[in-house]
């Protein structure tokens, strides 16, 4: 079996293109900061690694997802070579990325994003009062359902 699930931060913007021919595919290609689990002095903390994904997934990948962010993938191990302009064999090891979700929520998401200046508010129209329907929005960006809801598939 050939599955691998990694956890981890993109270390830079996911690079996406479009193949060529008449059905155009879209690639998303994105290096992965996977922490280690034991860390020994001297070692690396982390593992880098790269990652790619196609069609939907990809373009899902290019849209939403940006250097810093926490990603979780499943897929599979690829290996490939290729002869680099000296003549030399170059390897290459990937993972295709068959699922991609993401890590953390918004909120905490953009906790942990580099700041690169100061951020003010952006101008926008006033907002009415939301409608009462017995939800409520938490601080980590995900909704509190009430416990007494009828009627949920998975009671």
């Amino acid at each position: 079996m050939n599955k691998a699930i990694l956890t981890g931060r993109l270390t830079k913007e996911p690079e996406a293109r479009y193949s060529q021919g008449a059905n155009q595919t879209c690639i998303a290609s994105w290096t992965l900061a996977v922490d280690r689990k034991i860390k020994r002095e001297g070692q690396p903390t982390a593992d880098f690694i790269r990652c790619q994904a196609f069609g939907k997934s990809a373009e899902f990948v290019s849209k939403y997802f940006h250097k810093g962010m926490k990603m979780d993938v499943s897929g599979r191990i690829q290996t490939s070579s290729y002869t680099n302009k000296d003549g030399q064999t170059v390897y290459a090891t990937d993972v295709i990325c068959e699922e991609v979700e993401f890590g953390e929520s918004k909120s905490a998401s953009q906790t942990n994003a580099p700041q690169t200046a100061p951020q003010t508010a952006p101008q926008s129209a006033p907002q009415s009062a939301p409608a009462n329907d017995g939800f409520s929005n938490s601080d980590d960006g995900f909704m509190n359902v009430p416990d007494d809801m009828e009627g949920l598939p998975f009671d």
